[in-house]
């Protein structure tokens, strides 16, 4: 299994884009996940550690600059999406990720106080 750990570069740009109003409170994951054609252009307009930075998660064994080095993805490279960070900490909890889980909710957390005020 997998030996996700939170990735600080993609909690801190999410906690960034929340406090910036960069938010969409109502989605369907599903329907807004970017694909792999998604992020393929990202890679390409960007680079590998930009698209990290969308991304809770990095597992430490697998090798840079490739996408399974990157889990729990948050956003659709312009937004944060609520939904996302339903399903992210939905499936730390599912396979054990604890920590990933608590970062999931931590940012939940965030985004439902600033989208209150």
């Amino acid at each position: 299994m997998t030996d996700y750990r939170v990735n600080d570069a993609g909690m801190a740009k999410a906690r960034s884009l929340i406090d910036a109003n960069q938010y969409v409170l109502e989605s369907s994951w599903t329907d807004e996940q970017p694909d792999a054609e998604d992020e393929n252009a990202d890679i390409d307009r960007h680079d590998w550690e930009q698209f990290g930075e969308w991304h809770l998660a990095i597992d430490p064994d697998a090798s840079k600059e490739t996408k399974e080095r990157y889990g729990f993805p948050y956003g659709d490279f312009r937004r944060v999406h609520r939904s996302a960070l339903i399903a992210a900490k939905g499936r730390a909890a599912q396979f054990g990720h604890a920590e990933v889980e608590s970062a999931a909710a931590e940012l939940l957390d965030h985004l439902d106080e600033t989208a209150a005020d």
